[in-house]
């Protein structure tokens, strides 16, 4: 999976996650080429950080949505046909699937942000538990592989896909850590941290998402996939799977949009830097705001916070202006739309998450001071996420029909 975690190539080549939509765009012109059987066949290996020819790294511009899924799909279908490309697509459509799914089951997240308080009420009282923790995270804990993707994430904020799921299960079930923390570990450090992939890849691994299935790291399978880089001693050879006492219940999804012909201010957040796309009209005045710091109680990786800005910042010159990214946006916002004299703020829909939590915080106080905040929702999103029920398989099956419907090509080529 794309984050879900989302013929064998010697050349080098490493990641440079320039935080623009202009490098989102050069980096998937570069990799379109290669996501047909190339990436079928090599997309499981974890070369190393300085040969990455095999995935293509689109995940943070994806997650910021500096170029978006749909972008992505019609370029890799205008260079292979959806046969060829299938392994590449059903990627991209992972990070649907999740982002669909918590929508109609936001609980999830709303109990992992209640657990992971209470987790980490529980590492300032046990001294144990903080020294294992500390242990992880600083890449001290004796189990090579671990130890190099702990360094190597924070560093680089990244992580191979397969090293996600190798670490989370590693975490889980040999570590014997609470899972809440190590999600939180990743959404603090990866450039693509998402709620939605981030926390439903966790449970899944721990056997919540998939009651009863769950993942384990196996130390032959890290030697195969990592070409013998690695050679764990120690993992869990079992894993019993996680239990929570909880029904999440279903809420509907909605489809919000714009009246067109209305003047507004444009908000851009971190979940959708490309909003101006959905709007009918171009905006009075435009700001942006950050949630970076709302994905954790915890302090936030420099990296993370830097791609964010910069993405945000490259987006509003020179039209827009950044705005103070606190945890009550009411007053920038009521102060921006003053300024522009509209009383109609618009923004991109935001999934389940910090900049959703903020903008529902703040939508009844803007109604008191008589503004309206319209979120709209993309087409492919509207389209898509119904789908995202249950497993990703259902999903899966109705990709060709789903594309079809996006106007994306999939008739065969030679």
């Amino acid at each position: 999976m794309i984050e879900m975690f989302s013929e064998l190539d010697e050349a080098k080549e490493t990641f440079d996650f320039k935080p623009t939509r202009t490098s989102g765009l050069i980096r998937l012109k570069q990799f379109a080429g290669r996501t047909g059987r190339h990436y079928a066949s090599t997309r499981n290996y974890d070369f190393g950080t300085e040969r990455r020819s095999n995935v293509s790294g689109l995940s943070p511009w994806l997650r910021h949505r500096l170029i978006t899924e749909k972008e992505v799909l019609a370029t890799v279908l205008a260079s292979h046909n959806f046969n060829a490309a299938e392994k590449f697509v059903q990627e991209v459509f992972w990070r649907t699937y999740f982002k669909g799914w918590l929508e109609q089951w936001p609980s999830v997240w709303s109990l992992y942000q209640r657990d992971l308080l209470s987790a980490c009420e529980r590492l300032r009282d046990d001294e144990g538990l903080k020294t294992r923790f500390n242990d992880a995270v600083n890449g001290n804990t004796g189990i090579d592989c671990f130890d190099h993707w702990a360094r190597e994430l924070v560093a680089t904020g990244y992580l191979h896909n397969h090293a996600r799921m190798w670490f989370a299960s590693i975490w889980i079930f040999t570590l014997r850590l609470p899972w809440q923390l190590g999600a939180d570990f990743f959404l603090r450090h990866l450039l693509d941290g998402d709620p939605a992939s981030n926390t439903l890849s966790w449970r899944w691994v721990g056997g919540l998402h998939t009651k009863g299935k769950t993942y384990l790291a196996r130390p032959d399978n890290i030697a195969k996939y990592t070409e013998g880089r690695f050679q764990p001693k120690g993992l869990a050879k079992f894993a019993e799977p996680l239990t929570e006492p909880v029904e999440h219940p279903l809420v509907p999804l909605s489809s919000p949009h714009m009246p067109s012909g209305t003047s507004y201010l444009l908000l851009l957040t971190e979940d959708d830097l490309s909003a101006h796309q959905l709007m009918p009209t171009p905006p009075v005045a435009a700001i942006g705001l950050l949630a970076t710091r709302g994905r954790s109680p915890n302090q936030m990786g420099d990296v993370v916070q830097d791609f964010a800005k910069g993405a945000m910042s490259s987006v509003l010159e020179p039209h827009g202006k950044l705005g103070q990214s606190t945890e009550d946006w009411c007053g920038t916002l009521i102060e921006a739309a003053r300024n522009a004299g509209v009383t109609t703020i618009a923004t991109a829909y935001a999934p389940v998450g910090p900049t959703r939590s903020r903008l529902d915080r703040a939508e009844p106080v803007l109604r008191d001071a008589d503004l309206s905040l319209n979120r709209i929702m993309r087409p492919y999103d509207a389209l898509t996420w119904p789908h995202a029920k249950a497993g990703f398989f259902g999903l899966r099956k109705k990709i060709p029909s789903l594309l079809r419907q996006l106007n994306l090509a999939t008739q065969q080529r030679p």
